[in-house]
């Protein structure tokens, strides 16, 4: 059986993968609405590739259509999937360029459309577990893949996701700290967990850029200047770690190739 494509979510900053061979932009038209991709290959393995924020950077986080992104990748057969999110850290210790391999999340958004499952539908009323919301085998993959390519990736990172598209208060990061969150973000919820509802193995690679609000000794403000700066300085290293896990995943036969994709 043919290997289903990987999926590749990619936010700020990461606007197209110039890795992929043979790309081509496409629009999907899903029940809820329309998602851009672009699908090729990568090491000769078939790869969906979806910036979330469109073209230039159009899209602000809170009007992202994460159900028809993610219902897109599920309906071209993707199984698994591999996110990045550019976040501020709230764990002190952590520097801007560090990346983490999330394990868990916290949700402070608070208008966005969160399920495919509203009542309306055949399956009613659905809840969902998310007890192990990035799967541990693509968690493995990620991990693996850095240790491989010689990237440092902290096994482990509580996200906390914000409504945006503003940067946080002092007082936001602080209850998010509370919450044992270690970085913050805007694009994080609810893509992943849409993902499980879609049936999708989905885990996610943090990459600090800043220090969120009130973090660390500085009191200068956050500006999206810095942000890329960073950015243009430290994207080398998750593109590293996706062309690795790519790579092994082109080497060795898939172990779940008799595996259904999501419907």
């Amino acid at each position: 059986m043919t290997r289903p494509p990987l999926g590749i979510i990619a936010g700020t900053g990461f606007y197209d993968l110039a890795a992929l061979e043979n790309p081509s932009p496409e629009t999907i038209t899903t029940a809820f609405g329309d998602a851009w991709i672009t699908r090729g290959t990568w090491h000769g393995i078939p790869v969906v590739f979806l910036t979330r924020h469109g073209a230039g950077h159009s899209v602000p986080p809170h009007l992202v259509n994460y159900r028809a992104n993610i219902r897109a990748l599920a309906d071209l057969g993707v199984r698994d999937v591999v996110a990045v999110n550019v976040t501020g850290s709230i764990d002190p210790d952590l520097r801007a360029g560090d990346l983490l391999c999330l394990e868990d999340f916290v949700d402070f958004t608070r208008q966005r459309p969160v399920t495919f499952f509203d009542g309306s539908g055949p399956e009613g009323v659905v809840h969902t577990d998310v007890l192990e919301p990035y799967h541990p085998a693509v968690r493995r993959e990620i991990l693996d893949a850095a240790a491989a390519a010689g990237r440092l990736v902290r096994d482990g990172g509580v996200y906390a996701a914000f409504e945006g598209p503003r940067f946080e208060t002092r007082a936001e990061i602080r209850l998010a700290r509370l919450a044992g969150a270690d970085v913050a973000g805007m694009t994080g919820v609810p893509e992943v967990t849409l993902a499980i509802e879609a049936g999708l193995r989905y885990a996610a690679i943090s990459l600090v850029v800043n220090p969120a609000s009130g973090v660390g000794d500085s009191d200068e403000p956050i500006t999206m200047d810095e942000i890329t700066e960073v950015l243009s300085a430290t994207s080398a290293d998750v593109l590293a770690v996706l062309d690795e896990l790519v790579h092994t995943r082109a080497t060795f036969p898939d172990p779940d190739a008799a595996t259904e994709p999501a419907p």
